[in-house]
């Protein structure tokens, strides 16, 4: 069964970082395309940032570029979003997603920019 753990939210200052973590396991980790997803209060889900199985192509929302980077270790089955310069437009619930698999979602980790 395909399961996904998000964790590594939490409260920060405008401006602060974070680092954000994804285990994954029950499938094939390490041939697989991962998403991060966030979604605000009152708002839909939005796409963050996809990282293929190789590494060989990472994409981001325009609203984030130059400031989050994911990346994954597939020796761990593990996947990351480094977020830095965070801004109070980024707080919202964050999500890991195997797109090979829509029905399954993570709990998602909370992530809140305010001063």
């Amino acid at each position: 069964q395909v399961r996904l753990v998000e964790s590594g939210g939490g409260v920060v200052q405008p401006g602060g970082s974070l680092r954000l973590s994804c285990a994954g396991s029950g499938f094939d980790f390490n041939s697989l395309t991962m998403r991060w997803y966030r979604q605000a209060p009152e708002k839909a889900r939005e796409v963050v940032a996809t990282i293929t199985a190789s590494s060989a192509t990472i994409t981001y929302a325009d609203s984030v570029k130059g400031r989050f980077t994911v990346s994954r270790n597939n020796a761990n089955n593990m996947m990351y979003l480094q977020m830095n310069n965070l801004k109070p437009e980024d707080t919202a619930i964050y999500y890991c997603k195997v797109p090979r698999f829509p029905a399954y979602w993570g709990q998602g980790t909370q992530v809140t920019v305010s001063s």
